[in-house]
Formats: structure tokens, C-alpha cells, sequence
């Protein structure tokens, strides 16, 4: 019996501290997720993949501004209606077709949590 007692003890050690660990591992991820959504982290790359084609810096094709900065979509955001452009079924941006639609909510989401840049 004396034997067993320490197997005991650490067996229920080990299964209250594994419980618990999953706990804040599951919150850190959450909390990461958020915190991760900022514009160098997720956004920018989106807009260099879908948008600086045109709207570089001179923009080409037409197109009225330059996307390659985070002041630049910041401030298309704000006073140029992107999102609207990006949303749009009947004229969208990118002329090429709408992004998917987890891409465009992901903007979205980063619009919402504040446009963090880093």
C-alpha cells in the first residue's frame, strides 16, 4: 500500500495539471488570434497579393489611389468606401471578382478591432 500512495498522488497531479494546462492554452490561443490581426501581420499581405498591382505607388490602370502603405488603405477605409468596394457584387475590387469571403471578413474583423498596424 505504501507503494501505491505516491502512484496515487502523482497520477492525480498529473491529471489536475493537464486540465488546467488546456485551459490557458486555449485562451492564449484566442487571445493570440485577436492580438495577431493587424495590418503587417495579415492585412498587408492581402492588399500587396490583390491590389498593388494597380494601386501602386505611382497607381496604374486607372486606378485613383496607392494601396502600398498602411496610411494609404487606412485612409481608403476611411474616406473612399474600400470596404464597400471590396463587399460589392455589381462592381468590385478587385475588377478581377470579389475575395473570398473569409478574406474579406478578416479585413473586416481588423476594421473592427481598430486597424492596428503592428
Amino acid at each position: 500500500m505504501k507503494n501505491l500512495l505516491p502512484i496515487i498522488i502523482f497520477t492525480g497531479l498529473m491529471i489536475t495539471s493537464c486540465s488546467s494546462s488546456d485551459d490557458s492554452v486555449e485562451n492564449n490561443n484566442n487571445n493570440n488570434n485577436n492580438n495577431a490581426l493587424t495590418y503587417v501581420g495579415s492585412i498587408r499581405s492581402i492588399i500587396n497579393s490583390n491590389c498593388t498591382g494597380c494601386h501602386s505607388d505611382p497607381p496604374t490602370n486607372n486606378a485613383p489611389m496607392s494601396l502600398t502603405t498602411y496610411s494609404d488603405v487606412r485612409g481608403a477605409i476611411e474616406t473612399r468606401d474600400l470596404l464597400g468596394r471590396l463587399n460589392s457584387t455589381t462592381n468590385p475590387m478587385p475588377p478581377t471578382g470579389q475575395l473570398p469571403n473569409d478574406t474579406r471578413q478578416l479585413i473586416e474583423d481588423w476594421v473592427d478591432l481598430g486597424m492596428p498596424e503592428n
